[in-house]
């Protein structure tokens, strides 16, 4: 049964513990709400690491909108249950420890996070990377372990750990997908069951299309609206946004 710490003082001595048994640590941050894509990184974590740490901190930073923040799913004992003997120790953090300078200092990057889902969502990118540093700090793993699907947040942690030389390796986990092929997503979970079943149109579309601007015209056909569709180095991605809720996805081209 893994270990559940709400405390950094009392995580600062669960981590003492493992310098002195000389554990490898790979580490799985999320925002709860897991799915099978998480479980998917917990199991490469498992197979690749003595020890295993999930941390579970819906992060205030990261929202733009105080509505979407408010309706985040919060599904402790469900998440707890998925990761079962996967995991050795989850973080669970209180915010106020989390940002005791209530969030005047943080990381930004200045060139990709500004296109794309930083276009749509001001502000986003800071708060993913400035909260990724801080649990980095805190765990102090060996590997860190980041799904494709947020193929832009991938890419901007991999660069701030090499800016920063942080001395961890960030392990890229492909997306997992349902059977419809719709990428496995915690926002999934708000749509309702016509929306449901629309959504797997999305990557049908991103996948098929000739280039990004026929995808984006026949995502608006099919009854999305389009936030992006852009085709780089070999990889399409696109944000839609369904019933008010917001998906994002990328293929390999």
């Amino acid at each position: 049964m893994a270990r559940v710490t709400t405390s950094l003082k009392d995580w600062a001595a669960e981590r003492s513990i493992m310098d002195h048994q000389r554990q490898s640590v790979g580490f799985v941050p999320t925002m709860g709400a897991l799915h099978a894509g998480h479980r998917s990184l917990l199991e490469r974590a498992r197979a690749e690491n003595d020890a295993v740490v999930l941390s579970i901190f819906v992060n205030p930073a990261q929202f733009n909108d105080p509505g979407d923040l408010e309706r985040y799913p919060r599904t402790l004992e469900e998440d707890l249950a998925l990761a079962g003997t996967l995991v050795d120790h989850v973080l669970v953090p209180d915010p106020r420890d989390m940002y005791p300078d209530g969030y005047q200092y943080r990381v930004s990057e200045h060139g990709l996070s500004a296109t794309l889902e930083g276009a749509h969502r001001p502000g986003h990118f800071d708060g993913v990377l400035t909260v990724v540093l801080k649990l980095l700090n805190l765990v102090r793993p060996d590997r860190a372990y980041f799904g494709e699907k947020d193929r832009q947040q991938l890419e901007l942690v991999q660069g701030m750990v090499r800016a920063f030389h942080l001395g961890v390796a960030i392990v890229p986990c492909p997306t997992v997908r349902d059977p419809d092929g719709l990428a496995q997503s915690s926002r999934n979970r708000r749509l309702s069951p016509a929306a449901r079943a629309m959504a797997p149109e999305f990557p049908r579309i991103l996948r098929e299309a000739r280039d990004a601007g026929s995808a984006a015209r026949a995502l608006e056909g099919a009854g999305f609206g389009v936030d992006y569709v852009e085709d780089r180095d070999g990889v399409r991605l696109g944000a839609i946004r369904l019933e008010d809720i917001r998906l994002i996805d990328n293929v390999r081209l």
